[in-house]
């Protein structure tokens, strides 16, 4: 499966990410009414921030999800835990479709991974995702996360997880496709 990475162009992706996080299947995005307006501005406050970037995945060159990479030193979890250097937060979305394929799911997260670990500087990605979102955990165990504790954060109560280089690369011998462990 060949998916690969592009940064977000907010203006230019607004529309197709507007039908992604407003679609029902991603009530977890918390975007259910948003506006194209909403969007752009959202994706573009992403883009102008130093500590967030967002990259559209592509699969065989088309848009299929979305990823976004925070320093949980300033982004979503300031004051929430305790960051230690080369932590990384994540989120991902898969775009909805009428012809879902078996395993893309989980070929998502983990090239999400295997992006984030291509850094030498990631020792850490850190995920905050609703407590209620049972398949998204379900996915993050398969990769390697290790739920720590539940957490308060403004808009949600979530379940404060980790994924050390070392998990997701015992799981994922990526290092044979010649990612650095």
């Amino acid at each position: 499966m060949n998916l690969t990475f592009r940064p977000l162009d907010p203006l230019k992706d607004a529309e197709l990410l507007h039908g992604w996080v407003t679609h029902p299947k991603a009530a977890f995005w918390m975007m259910q009414d948003a506006r194209l307006e909403d969007v752009e501005r959202a994706y573009m406050e992403i883009a102008a921030h130093e500590h967030h970037d967002a990259f559209l995945g592509l699969h065989d060159g088309e848009p299929a999800f979305l990823m976004e990479r925070y320093d949980p030193r300033y982004v979503e979890l300031v004051g929430l835990y305790e960051p230690e250097p080369g932590d990384v937060g994540m989120h991902f979305l898969v775009a909805p479709t009428d012809r879902p394929v078996h395993g893309f799911t989980k070929a998502v997260i983990t090239a999400v991974m295997a992006e984030l670990f291509a850094d030498p500087y990631t020792r850490r990605v850190v995920v905050e995702p609703d407590v209620t979102n049972k398949a998204v955990h379900a996915l993050n165990e398969v990769v390697g996360f290790v739920p720590e504790r539940e957490i308060d954060k403004p808009e949600k109560r979530a379940l404060l997880s980790f994924c050390r280089r070392e998990q997701f690369f015992e799981r994922h011998s990526l290092a044979a496709r010649g990612v650095a462990v």
